[in-house]
């Protein structure tokens, strides 16, 4: 390790570690919720075992950023049907007069912020190994076989390699991010021994990786091929059937491989600690967008009535479809992606090649081989209303020239998501706040949109920009 790194590294660790009364404050934090939700359980008169999990029992949170994670463990005799709002309620009583959000992942859970820290409070069965009734089930086995594993030395290491996933944005395993977990980044630094040998294995990335620190599939390494078709496999040490590195996206694991080779090659602080997004006027964003000389389509819409997970589920479904819709009408989508802000405010992003088609297009009919098929597109086309030029054979098939029924994007937008557009894919939810109403905005008419919304104007420079903040 390059005496550099070694100074970056020992710079970001004495920035993220908490200090000892940062440490009692939050585990005392974490011991009085702990009670709290014991009580709360014993009031609704439901026997549970409470445990404090996740980084904070393991120590190796970030001192920017704790997250308190209390597991409720439940007997499985209590039926799934109950459980999820049992356990609800059992946790907004636990932090009464504190912010509560409802979120979902297999079921519901609660985040609460506490005295300004984060609390997932979060409900499980308490099973035996192997013998999982949901996925939570699986967090307290994590914890002791981390907790059982680490040192001083392995907890800054998580923590420095923690830290720089977060800031190259390809930190957390929910679905807005499809990045890597917490004990996905553990397990790594187990498996590896420290942050810089993480690095290096994945800065000489081949395509595929698979690790089976506990060696569970030995003698039968050809399985792991059969059983997972991810790129990244880490064999759950404590369940042999999951692959902890499933969530990870192929560019988030792309983004993260490309970072590490420019930290590697140039070491800065910037990939901790990257640069704040400056802040643009609107005559500015309004230049940055004309230069580019495509067209920017803004589908903006509201609230969509459900927990962030499956909202961001729905989005992506959704982004994917109408993606895929725009190229069929032959719309050359150069970049398309989503924000949301998770309470009022949704929006589609789609930047377009040209705005305008032209009058007319090829359309290919069958090979003359085809007897029936060239029959039907004769009776369809010849003479049609929509034929401009043909039909004629080329290349030993039909095809004609015949009138576009969409050239300009925000009228096909329009058409196809006026009804909620279910019959291009758009997710249910997203379908019904379409049937609603919707907005469809072209290049500097999102001026409005970035002077009443803030994150999102910060959201479209970054955008506009088109680079990680990291590369210089």
């Amino acid at each position: 390790m390059s005496s550099t790194v070694e100074k970056i590294c020992a710079e970001v660790s004495k920035r993220v570690t908490p200090s000892n009364n940062e440490r009692r404050r939050i585990l005392e934090l974490a011991q009085n919720l702990k009670k709290k939700v014991t009580e709360a359980a014993e009031a609704e008169g439901i026997k549970v075992r409470v445990r404090v999990e996740g980084s904070v029992a393991k120590d190796t949170w970030l001192r920017e950023e704790p997250d308190i994670d209390i597991f409720i463990r439940v007997p499985p005799i209590v039926p799934r049907e109950e459980f999820g709002e049992t356990m609800l309620r059992i946790a907004r009583k636990a932090t009464k007069g504190f912010i509560q959000i409802e979120r979902f992942a297999e079921h519901a859970y609660l985040e609460a912020i506490v005295d300004k820290t984060r609390v997932n409070i979060v409900p499980s069965y308490q099973v035996e190994q192997g013998e999982w009734i949901s996925a939570a089930d699986r967090t307290p086995f994590h914890t002791d076989y981390v907790k059982a594993r680490l040192n001083e030395k392995s907890c800054r290491e998580i923590r420095i390699l923690k830290k720089f996933m977060k800031a190259v944005d390809v930190y957390g395993a929910e679905i807005r991010v499809g990045g890597f977990s917490g004990y996905l980044c553990e397990l790594l630094v187990l498996n590896y021994g420290s942050f810089v040998r993480v690095l290096e294995t994945f800065a000489d990335w081949k395509g595929r990786r698979i690790i089976d620190y506990e060696g569970l599939y030995k003698g039968k390494e050809e399985d792991v091929g059969r059983l997972f078709e991810e790129p990244l496999v880490i064999i759950d040490p404590v369940d042999e059937g999951r692959n902890v590195a499933a969530a990870v996206r192929v560019e988030k694991l792309n983004e993260f491989v490309v970072a590490v080779r420019e930290f590697l090659k140039n070491p800065h602080l910037r990939f901790f600690y990257p640069s704040e997004i400056a802040t643009l006027s609107n005559e500015e964003l309004a230049r940055n967008i004309e230069v580019r000389g495509s067209t920017l389509v803004f589908v903006k819409f509201r609230k969509v009535e459900t927990v962030p997970d499956i909202l961001w589920g729905q989005l992506y479904k959704s982004q994917r479809s109408i993606h895929r819709a725009l190229q069929k009408h032959q719309f050359n989508v150069i970049r398309n992606i989503v924000w949301s802000d998770e309470e009022n405010l949704n929006m589609f992003i789609f930047e377009i090649e040209e705005r305008f088609l032209s009058l007319m297009k090829k359309h290919l009919g069958p090979p003359i081989g085809k007897r029936a098929e060239c029959e039907r597109f004769l009776r369809k086309h010849l003479d049609a209303p929509h034929t401009i030029s043909g039909p004629r054979v080329e290349e030993g098939r039909w095809v004609v020239e015949m009138k576009r029924k969409h050239r300009d994007v925000v009228n096909l937008l329009n058409d196809m998501l006026r009804d909620g557009g279910r019959h291009v894919g758009v997710a249910d939810l997203i379908s019904q706040v379409f049937s609603e109403g919707f907005e469809i905005l072209v290049n500097e008419e999102i001026l409005e949109t970035c002077t009443s919304n803030l994150h999102f104007a910060k959201f479209l420079m970054e955008y506009l920009k088109g680079k990680p903040r990291w590369l210089q």
